[in-house]
């Protein structure tokens, strides 16, 4: 049974404000679907009796019902009477109490419902058989009407209007439903001690928005419970290092002032309040000088959400939560709010502001970020993440400027390497056997000379100790992290954070509702208590079996591309050997690289996007119980997808390449006359493939997607929203539009698993294959100060303000990033003993040269073929050779 609110009477001194009651129901609210037919009278009211989870305040005057409060329903024309909107649009209509957070969603009435005078009337609460709505009797409710009619008899109802059945469309019903689910909620919330205001659905359909304020009982009341810790009046000093170190920092703080953002800091950062779980028994121990800015804004959204999310609604099949109402649309949205606009000249400058001015412009990249500003207004989960980024980027400058050193160190070794020399001496010319059957020709080894002098820039003795380096700037990097962690820890009052109990999914709670069914039915009563409430790995199993196999089928497809590049290349290359050009035959092999690059980059990109959806729904069919096991499965599963999308290519390249060709008279062929690719200048190719789509990632993935999808998306929302204010528009589209609404238009957050990701994969390409890529940590640092500002810029004015999550470390990156280290030392390794031609070149020199030189390597590495053993058939059709050839 539903709790009836009680009915208001309203007198002839108090008016009822046009649009602004709702008609009475009387009787049970059973299920919408069994009742599909409203009863309305055929004529207009004059006068309509509401029903409110509060009161009305028709003279000023708040009238409490169960000690629990509502603000009117107030139009546009009203608004303006009675003094307008709150300033800034952050506090209820009476300028005093904050709004913590808003609940938005969408509201569709019947046609005659509206048509008829019924849609002024805001929420019309759903009925049992019959809906009266009075039309006289001012100063009586329906209880004293009903009596009336009783004691009058039917000369009394005879006068009353005549009522007309109508059917309710499936449409229709799905709305009534939504529309008790959120009155129920509601009336929960309000129970729950939270205070809310709404504003009047005066349109036939639009966007209402609920806004609430925690008083601070329930601030009070919550916090003691989420045992949030609070600082005290006790203060304690904080030892620093002495000595040499404390003078260092001291200079170092100095020379950097200039690069110290401008936000409010602490007055003395010797000092440093204890902190202690907030607790009602104990409030004198905490430094309380106003109760309205005690807890601040994030505390205040983050004690608002856990209520929203453990409040039931039985209406909405028994479920938990703003979580699944807005699963079910009953609510399309819920967040709080930004402190205010980004942009402006306001004399008093709220944080948001704030933030946008020293950290979220791209002209403030050379500035160090305000991390404990960041944490304030984000949390310690979007903290944590900037803070990881920004020590991340720092760590680059270092191994860019080590990159940098060993690039120009083979720059200046170029002109002196011997086997480049005797490579490029035309009177030493090496006769190349034909790269391919029939149509290609011998060669000369002296026309690769511009690859072997390029391929020394990449390929020295320099970059096994850059390879040396970075798998050291890896483990110092993972190691200050987790000392910056603690230390962020420690200020930021997380150590000792306990692992907050999370409330089931509703997805979770859907299938172990969906498995009580199926068991009642089929009459299981064997079965044990917990697990009936709950799933377990027998109801997961098709679940696993799909996952298992979606992702050995999506690893094949990767490879498969790769496998398919290889054959353009193959096909491209013989394609272009036998063009009557010189110049495309001269360029094939820039051509058929380039070329295959591209494509290479073009599938990654395309693959990417559609790892990144099945991850997520093959996550969903585990149905994980917690969205933080769901959110640990969906990034083990996107990661593993990515990286093996990302790099299955380089590895290619690098370690498998040439290795089937076979030799001259037993070649390795794919197809009928296409033989395996040959390797020529590993080093070289390998650093090509990696700078193109890393680089082609960063520029196209992570900047042009990140930038230009969501303002595609907030464009077409914005035109969705003004061609519904075109078709009905009121006095309220006049108005300034108010910060919710602002908010309501922003991209909502979805979680930091993108940014992260598109960071990790970029570690990767720093630390993997660095050996042949030292310039990789340059772009790397350089994409990084556009992606910090970027990221930056998209939290503060593109996202609605994500919810305040307390964390003390990045969980499971960690261990990802952990992963990635270790194994870039295995790969690089690999890199310096196959692909280069490091170890070769060093066991010629100390084992074979007569003079301990690199002279003579070049021919040390070829063997002779006498070119009257190739099968019949093979031989190049029409040489151009200019002398006969005997041996190549």
């Amino acid at each position: 049974m539903e709790a009836q609110a009680h009915d208001i009477p309203l007198t002839p001194s108090h008016p009822t404000q046009n649009g602004e009651q709702r008609s009475e129901s009387i009787g049970s609210s059973s299920s919408t679907y069994n009742n599909k037919y409203l009863t309305v009278p055929q004529t207009r009211p004059s006068v309509h009796f509401g029903r409110i989870n509060g009161a009305f305040e028709p003279s000023g005057r708040m009238e409490t019902h169960n000690n629990s409060k509502i603000n009117n329903y107030l139009d546009g024309t009203q608004v303006g009477a009675r003094g307008g909107t709150s300033p800034g649009g952050k506090h209820f209509r009476d300028s005093k109490r904050k709004v913590d957070y808003v609940l938005a969603y969408h509201y569709r009435k019947r046609a005659s419902q509206h048509q008829r005078g019924i849609g002024s009337l805001g929420h019309l609460h759903r009925p049992s058989p019959l809906a009266i709505i009075s039309n006289g009797e001012m100063g009586k409710s329906h209880s004293e009407q009903q009596q009336n009619q009783g004691q009058n008899g039917p000369q009394q109802q005879h006068g009353q209007p005549e009522a007309q059945m109508i059917e309710m469309s499936p449409l229709d019903a799905l709305e009534e439903e939504k529309r008790e689910q959120r009155e129920e909620y509601e009336r929960n919330l309000v129970e729950a001690g939270l205070e809310l205001e709404k504003d009047i659905e005066n349109k036939s359909h639009g966007l209402s928005f609920v806004r609430i304020h925690a008083p601070w009982n329930v601030l009070s009341r919550e916090a003691e419970f989420l045992k949030i810790k609070m600082p005290t009046k006790k203060m304690y000093e904080i030892k620093e290092e002495g000595g040499i170190l404390k003078k260092l920092y001291e200079i170092w703080h100095k020379a950097t002032k200039p690069l110290q953002p401008k936000v409010p800091q602490q007055n003395n950062t010797k000092m440093k309040s204890l902190s202690y779980p907030f607790s009602r028994e104990k409030i004198y121990l905490y430094n309380i000088k106003d109760k309205d800015t005690f807890f601040d804004n994030a505390t205040r959204s983050r004690i608002v959400r856990e209520i929203l999310k453990r409040t039931s609604c039985t209406k909405a099949e028994n479920s938990m939560g703003i979580t699944t109402l807005i699963a079910n649309n009953v609510y399309d949205a819920a967040y709080p709010l930004h402190d205010g606009e980004y942009e402006g000249q306001n004399d008093d400058m709220n944080e948001r502001e704030l933030l946008y001015r020293e950290w979220a412009r791209y002209g403030a990249f050379y500035k160090y970020q305000p991390i404990d500003l960041i944490r304030k207004y984000f949390g310690e989960k979007i903290g944590l993440y900037f803070a990881w980024l920004g020590l991340y980027t720092e760590f680059l400058i270092p191994s860019s400027v080590v990159g940098i050193i060993v690039f120009l160190y083979g720059c200046i070794t170029m002109e002196s390497d011997i086997p480049s020399i005797e490579m490029c001496d035309q009177e030493k010319a090496f006769t190349m056997c034909p790269l391919c059957d029939k149509s290609c020709d011998y060669w000369n080894l002296s026309t690769a000379c511009a690859t072997a002098r390029a391929s020394h820039l990449f390929d020295n003795p320099a970059t096994v100790f850059f390879s040396i380096f970075m798998a050291l700037w890896a483990t110092m990097f993972l190691e200050q992290w987790k000392r910056l962690q603690m230390r962020l820890g420690y200020f930021w009052d997380l150590t000792g954070l306990e692992e907050e109990e999370e409330h089931p999914r509703p997805e979770y709670e859907t299938k172990v509702r969906q498995k009580k069914l199926r068991n009642e039915t089929n009459k299981k009563d064997n079965i044990d208590e917990d697990e009936k409430e709950k799933l377990t790995w027998r109801d997961r199993m098709p679940g696993y079996l799909v996952n298992v196999a979606s992702i050995l089928f999506m690893i094949t497809l990767t490879f498969s591309a790769v496998f398919g590049v290889t054959v353009y290349r193959i096909i491209t290359a013989a394609a272009l050997s036998i063009s009557k050009n010189e110049s495309t035959r001269s360029n094939v092999r820039v051509t058929v690289t380039a070329t295959a690059v591209i494509l290479n980059l073009v599938v990654i990109l395309i693959l990417d996007e559609i790892y990144g959806a099945v991850a997520k729904w093959l996550t969903e069919m585990e149905v994980p119980k917690t969205e933080k096991t769901f959110e640990e499965r969906l990034i083990l599963k996107a990661f593993l997808l990515k990286f093996v999308n990302s790099y299955a290519p380089i590895f290619y390249v690098a370690f498998f390449k040439g290795r089937f060709v076979g030799r001259p008279g037993s070649y390795v062929y794919m197809f009928d006359g296409y033989r395996m690719e040959e390797a020529r200048g590993c080093l070289m190719e390998l650093c090509i493939q990696l700078s193109i789509i890393m680089l082609g990632k960063q520029l196209i993935q992570n900047n042009l997607f990140e930038i230009g999808i969501p303002k595609l998306k907030m464009l077409f929302r914005k035109l969705k929203d003004e061609r519904t204010e075109e078709k009905e528009s009121d006095s309220n589209h006049l108005k300034h539009p108010q910060q919710w609404d602002l908010d309501y238009m922003l991209e909502p957050f979805t979680g930091l698993t993108p940014e992260y990701m598109e960071m990790i994969i970029q570690f990767g390409f720093v630390t993997l294959f660095v050996a042949s890529f030292p310039l990789a940590p340059v772009f790397a640092l350089l994409n990084n100060i556009i992606e910090v500002r970027l990221d930056a810029k998209k939290f503060v004015s593109e996202l609605r303000r994500p919810d305040t999550v307390r964390e003390k470390d990045i969980g499971i990156w960690y261990n990802i990033l952990s992963g990635i280290g270790k194994f870039s030392v295995i790969i690089n390794a690999f890199v310096i003993s196959v692909t280069s031609d490091f170890i070769p070149r060093l066991v010629y020199q100390y084992a074979y040269s007569q003079n301990g030189t690199m002279h003579g390597f070049i021919n040390h590495t070829l063997s002779y073929f006498n070119v009257s053993h190739l099968k019949p058939g093979t031989q190049p059709d029409n040489s151009q050779f200019e002398q006969e050839v005997i041996f190549c």
